[in-house]
């Protein structure tokens, strides 16, 4: 996983999925393409309202959306989420990091993705106290809690 500026589309896994909470302020009416997808290397924890993912063993996955920002309005998108997800660039205390990774669709295609992750210090809290949530799928998890 990198860092960098690239005008990626970006994979959500948690309250910015569609037809969560945060879908509507930040993104509806601003993707040109959205479709579901997973990335590989990544463990999911429950928050407090809403989820964590943090780099995690080979064969851990997260499911989620892989979402295209339309091209006139990607510079404000990618602006919202950063603000949502409490980034800044090359900030020590930023509450996530947006990293590139790889997403995996239904058909198989890999595309290249910008991703939210916790931060450094919340990261290895979620390790060493967080249980990650079975299957890696957020609105699944909560369906099956009831």
């Amino acid at each position: 996983m990198t860092h960098g500026t690239e005008r990626l589309p970006f994979f959500v896994y948690g309250t910015l999925r569609p037809g969560e909470v945060n879908y509507g302020p930040t993104l509806r009416g601003r993707t040109a393409a959205e479709e579901p997808a997973r990335i590989g290397g990544a463990l999911l924890y429950d928050g407090p309202g809403y989820p964590y993912a943090t780099a995690g063993p080979a064969d851990a996955v997260v499911h989620g959306a892989l979402i295209r920002p339309r091209d006139t309005d990607y510079d404000e998108v990618c602006t919202l989420l950063d603000r949502l997800e409490g980034y800044t660039p090359g900030d020590r205390r930023n509450h996530y990091e947006r990293v590139a990774t790889e997403a995996v669709c239904p058909d198989g295609r890999t595309v290249r993705a910008w991703v939210y992750l916790a931060a450094g210090p919340l990261a290895a809290r979620l390790r060493a106290t967080g249980t990650p949530l079975a299957g890696g799928d957020w609105p699944a998890s909560r369906a099956a809690a009831g």
